[in-house]
């Protein structure tokens, strides 16, 4: 995957937790140890996310973008 972005941690997903509208993202990472991502629900079902998924969290300004290959 090949983005702009300068920021990109590798992790884990730790739990999903979809919501009405949002999702809880919680992705394990070596340092500083677990993010938050809150992103949109269609964009985590988009994703077919789901706990012990490899991922990466892409962190741009103060939003944190999560992208899975």
């Amino acid at each position: 995957m090949k983005i702009s972005a300068r920021n990109k941690l590798d992790g884990e997903i730790e739990a999903v937790d979809l919501g009405a509208v949002m999702a809880s993202i919680k992705i394990k990472v070596e340092d500083p140890g677990v993010l938050t991502a809150l992103i949109t629900k269609e964009s985590a079902e988009g994703l077919g996310l789901k706990k012990g998924d490899k991922v990466s969290a892409i962190i741009k300004s103060t939003e944190i973008i999560v992208g899975k290959e």
